[in-house]
């Protein structure tokens, strides 16, 4: 039987800012760009919830509600270290881990669960919990089920810190009385519409027959009715095969500056070309992305002679594509760097000597296992 944990840091980097600085403690802390540059909550402390903050929202509107907010520029390369020790921990538990993001992951614990020798799924969790508290300072909320999707909804139901199990053959009867847009593949558009058809609730939506199920979700139904049910068999997919490394960022603060701009380029292909070296991968293509103020959206790229995971080919070519559309008055609110069109790590000996100081290679960027570029 499986038994899965999803793991979900509690206000993350609103909690690191706390821990680096204990004037922060208990004080609501609103960690995001300045309100008069068009600034965002990317993480609102607990202390600051009650007053209706939430990440995504406007640094303006949040000031509005909590004007004792405290506002917190993100130190990202902060994050990624505490992310890292925290994962690090989880390693400790089980190898089956897949990372969602730098705050977020799912472990396949059942090898650590052993009913016979007294080790049980509630007890492997608390276990876990208590280690990230005692290693990072952190807390973590934690869903303990057989699957993906029923953990996932569990680690949401008791933050902070919290902790739910789900036991075996439960799953269906835990999932009745949710909302519907509680389950996993239902966004907020087809919540609306479900409830506009009186379906508000799971329970309900899994009353519903094999044709109404086609009707509405197409060739999603079949794995919608299943959730539905709490069946869900995805695999902790701790591999998958890699089209693209990248690392991408949003600033809080619209940025136009040269220097600026360069620098958080230059952190960027440091990152993918650490997250490249890691994987055992080089890359020929470097695409770069960027995003401007009025949210436009764009690709830039081109190909390296020969394929590379160092850091300085990819941080100059990225630069290139970047400084041809730096214009007067033109400001981003996101870059990303991506290495793609790979091939083995073995092939480093092909590299011509005359190109080696052009061409040295990648490192990964604020993304821990790489995400692909669109």
């Amino acid at each position: 039987m499986r038994h899965i944990i999803h793991a979900d840091l509690d206000a993350f980097y609103a909690t690191v800012e706390q821990l680096d600085n204990p004037e922060l403690r208990g004080k609501p802390v609103l960690v995001g760009g300045r309100p008069e540059n068009r600034g965002v909550v990317a993480t609102a402390s607990y202390e600051a919830r009650p007053f209706g903050v939430h990440s995504a929202m406007p640094m303006r509107t949040a000031v509005r509600l909590c004007p004792q907010g405290i506002i917190v520029p993100p130190r990202f390369t902060r994050y990624r270290e505490m992310s890292r020790q925290v994962m690090d921990v989880f390693r400790e538990f089980t190898e089956v881990i897949q990372p969602l993001s730098l705050d977020e992951a799912y472990l396949d614990i059942s090898e650590a669960v052993d009913e016979a020798e007294g080790r049980w799924p509630l007890g492997v969790a608390l276990e876990l919990k208590r280690r990230v508290k005692e290693e990072t300072g952190l807390t973590v909320s934690v869903g303990v089920s057989t699957c993906k999707s029923v953990s996932k909804i569990a680690s949401d139901m008791d933050k902070p810190d919290g902790l739910v199990v789900v036991p075996p053959g439960d799953e269906a009867g835990f999932l009745v009385p949710l909302p519907v847009g509680k389950l996993w593949g239902i966004g907020p558009k087809t919540a609306e519409r479900l409830q506009a058809e009186g379906v508000e609730t799971i329970g309900v939506l899994a009353e519903q027959s094999p044709e109404w199920f086609r009707r509405v979700f197409g060739a999603r139904a079949e794995a919608v009715r299943l959730r539905a049910v709490g069946l869900d068999d995805e695999p902790v997919e701790t591999e998958r095969v890699t089209k693209s490394v990248s690392s991408e960022t949003t600033f809080p603060d619209d940025i136009g500056d040269e220097e600026e701009l360069r620098r958080v380029l230059e952190e960027l292909a440091g990152d993918v070309a650490e997250a490249l070296d890691r994987k055992g991968l080089q890359g020929r293509t470097v695409t770069v992305k960027m995003r401007l103020a009025d949210f436009t959206t764009f690709t830039r790229q081109t190909s390296l002679s020969a394929p590379s995971n160092d850091t300085g080919p990819i941080r100059d070519t990225a630069w290139r594509l970047l400084s041809a559309e730096l214009t007067a008055g033109r400001t981003f609110r996101l870059l990303g760097v991506g290495v793609s069109n790979f091939a083995e790590a073995e092939l480093e000996w092909q590299l011509p000597l005359s190109l080696e100081g052009d061409f040295r290679a990648v490192r990964p960027g604020l993304v821990p296992d790489g995400s692909s570029l669109p």
